[in-house]
């Protein structure tokens, strides 16, 4: 019983200190500071002997208390609506690289659409008092947002365009992308064209189909365009909306999607019901994820710059967060084109 007392008690015991990894380099507190924090302070050859030294003794460093004396978080947070997308995981992959050429980490969190998780979210990256946060809002009114400017923290809209003067954002014109998709299905003869649509509060949602709505209205055809809703944005909605569009007495000959995984399902739902695609129903999605071009009927789709967007988004969250400390900072909204990119699904 002795042995497993002790076993516990060194589990719970905390790793070598700052001072401890000092004395064994034979260097002071602060030049173990600099390194971890300013190495270019220090010469290449103290450095190199602190560091040894750090790997050998498993240091690793409290952020919490380095915050506490003063520093600022190397951490930022990024909530996306949904991390099953690949399309936020692009983002976050952009967002990652851009923080780490600047010294910084990612921590990446999925509000899965719902208000409560975002609040909740976005509480606790105000606890850790994280440097910044970029987030995708699932209500176009984020009250929790608020909360973190009156901490200091603070923030920029990834993929959701700011309304007021004071938000920084990175968005893509999905009016224009929904544009693009109706041209195209309406310039290869499509009469009769669904749109498969996700949650109707996501503005990007609502502006894609507004977009479609355009482009046909301009071709003189937006007597036959069917909406089919959906609360969520997954494969299983796409197959789901396929189902509903069978059973409706004018067949469209051609879906848009709001997204590439509700397009993908509606793909996997029209081969087992022996649709051929695309010359028995077209199919457009949206996004372009790694899988469009790798689906069994290639899928034509409005390419979003996923990874761009993370990165521009964190480069303006760095400003931000340097006019928070103190330097001058311009208030900027982003907005990236989207791209047509035609596939099999469209084009026989």
């Amino acid at each position: 019983m002795n042995d497993t007392g002790q076993s516990s008690q060194a589990a719970r015991s905390p790793g070598p200190s700052i001072k401890y990894v000092a004395h064994h380099a034979g260097v002071s507190v602060g030049t173990v500071s600099n390194v971890l924090n300013t190495p270019r302070r220090v010469s290449e050859r103290t450095r190199e002997r602190v560091q040894t030294v750090i790997k050998e003794l498993g240091y690793v460093r409290s952020e919490h208390a380095r915050q506490l004396r003063g520093g600022r978080s190397r951490l930022l947070a990024l909530l996306v609506l949904d991390l099953a997308n690949p399309f936020y995981v692009e983002i976050a992959r952009g967002a990652e690289t851009a923080a780490r050429a600047a010294g910084l980490g990612v921590m990446v969190c999925s509000s899965g659409r719902g208000g409560t998780d975002e609040s909740h979210y976005l509480d606790l990256f105000a606890e850790h008092r994280v440097r910044g946060v970029l987030v995708t809002p699932a209500a176009t009114r984020t009250p929790a947002l608020g909360a973190l400017r009156r901490q200091g923290i603070p923030y920029v809209l990834a993929d959701c365009r700011a309304t007021g003067p004071d938000t920084c954002s990175v968005s893509v014109d999905d009016v224009t992308g929904g544009e693009m998709a109706g041209r195209h299905l309406a310039a290869a003869g499509h009469r009769s064209i669904a749109y498969v649509r996700g949650p109707a509060h996501l503005r990007q949602v609502a502006d894609r189909g507004t977009g479609l709505l355009r482009a046909l209205a301009e071709a003189g055809q937006t007597d036959h365009v069917t909406e089919i809703p959906s609360d969520t944005a997954d494969v299983s909605a796409g197959r789901d909306a396929l189902a509903r569009l069978l059973g409706l007495a004018r067949r469209p000959s051609a879906v848009f999607c709001s997204n590439d995984l509700m397009a993908l399902g509606v793909l996997q739902a029209a081969y087992e019901a022996g649709i051929s695609v695309p010359r028995d129903l077209a199919i457009v999605g949206y996004d372009d994820i790694e899988y469009a071009a790798a689906a069994a009927v290639p899928l034509t789709s409005v390419r979003q710059p996923a990874y761009e967007l993370g990165s521009r988004a964190v480069d303006l969250l760095l400003g931000e967060a340097s006019g928070s400390a103190g330097g001058a900072h311009t208030h900027r909204n982003i907005v990236l084109r989207p791209e047509l990119v035609v596939r099999k699904s469209t084009r026989s």
